[in-house]
Formats: C-alpha cells, structure tokens, sequence
C-alpha cells in the first residue's frame, strides 16, 4: 500500500512539475545562456513587457515569418515601446534548428532580426518549463511577472506568406491593448508550426 501510494505521490509530482503555465497567473522563472555568452533571467525584467518566441530557422512555418519581414516588423513595433524579446532556440544539439551561438547572431544579422537577446536552449529546460510546442510559439508577460498570453502568433496556421495579410495578429493585438490599459481580448490561441526538437 506504501508503494502505491509513494508511485502516486512521485506520478503527482511528475504531472505538477510538467504542467503548462496558465495565463493570468505568474510566469515561470528561468535563467538561461544568450548567445553572446551573456546570463539572462527573466527576473532581470522585472516591470517590463517580455516577448518569449520559440523558433527554428529550418522551420517552414518559422521562414513564412522571417522571410516576410512578418517577425523583424513585429520585433522593432515592440522594441520601440521598450518590450524585450527574447527568442528561444530548444532545439538539441544535432536536431533541426539547433545552431551555435556565433551562428545564431549570424542568423539574425542575415535576416535582419532584432531580438534582445537570443537564448540556446539546448538542453530543453526553458522549453519543457513553459511547454512550449511548435515553432514559432508566443508568450507575453506584462511587468508585474503575469503571463497574459500564450500561443499562436496569428490565427493562420499555414505556411503561405499570403495568409499574413488579413490575418489577426494576437501578439500585436495584445501589445496594443496593454498599451491602451485595456485587458488582453484574446489571451490563449493553439500554437502552431513545427514540433520542437527537444533532447530525447
């Protein structure tokens, strides 16, 4: 009966530790290495908008973004309102999209992207903390360390450039309403892209 029980307990645990951020609650801590070598934590931002982007380059769901200027355009609104935007590369060493870090500043510079920092997350921990999915997928946290949203970046989940325009943007949507002072209308969406290339 012990053993069951203690099986329970650990299968609980388990569970709580791999559950998914909720939206409206605080976000999960983490601290991680930028491709500069520099540390970064998202407690360095305390009382400012953070943007987390999961992202491959080899993803086509990924290039419809890079290669539209879709994402570039979204990063420089959002730096000229003083949010930070860290992108998150969870992909393994030897996996689709896994680069290293001279590559991956080499990688922005090539298609003129401006995140504030770049995060190698090799071994899959940011990921896995904020069961993050696909690439890409968006989080917004607001200054006070709440999640207020996670998803999608757009309601098209296709990998045609075309589908960019005439599409809802949640990530502008909701950067536009923080700044109105407003709630965020649409706080969760289902990220699509491609699977994340986590370590085994």
């Amino acid at each position: 009966m012990r053993l069951v029980i203690a099986s329970l307990f650990v299968s609980l645990l388990s569970v709580a530790a791999s559950a998914a951020p909720v939206v409206g609650e605080a976000a999960p801590a983490f601290s991680g290495r930028g491709s500069n070598g520099e540390s970064v934590s998202l407690a360095d931002f305390a009382g400012k908008t953070v943007i987390l982007e999961w992202t491959n380059d080899q993803c086509p769901y990924v290039r419809k973004h890079y290669e539209s200027n879709n994402m570039q355009t979204l990063q420089t609104e959002a730096a000229g309102e003083g949010v930070v935007w860290i992108s998150i590369i969870s992909s393994a060493p030897g996996k689709q999209g896994h680069v290293a870090p001279d590559e991956a500043n080499a990688l922005s510079a090539s298609r003129g992207a401006s995140p504030s920092h770049v995060v190698l997350d090799e071994t899959g921990a940011i990921g896995r903390l904020y069961d993050a999915k696909t690439t890409p997928h968006m989080f917004i946290i607001d200054g006070t360390g709440t999640l207020v949203y996670a998803g999608g970046i757009d309601d098209k989940p296709t990998t045609r450039v075309s589908d960019i325009e005439g599409a809802t943007n949640y990530v502008r949507l909701a950067l536009a309403e923080m700044k109105a002072g407003q709630p965020v209308s649409v706080p969760g969406s289902t990220p699509y892209g491609c699977s994340i290339k986590y370590a085994e």
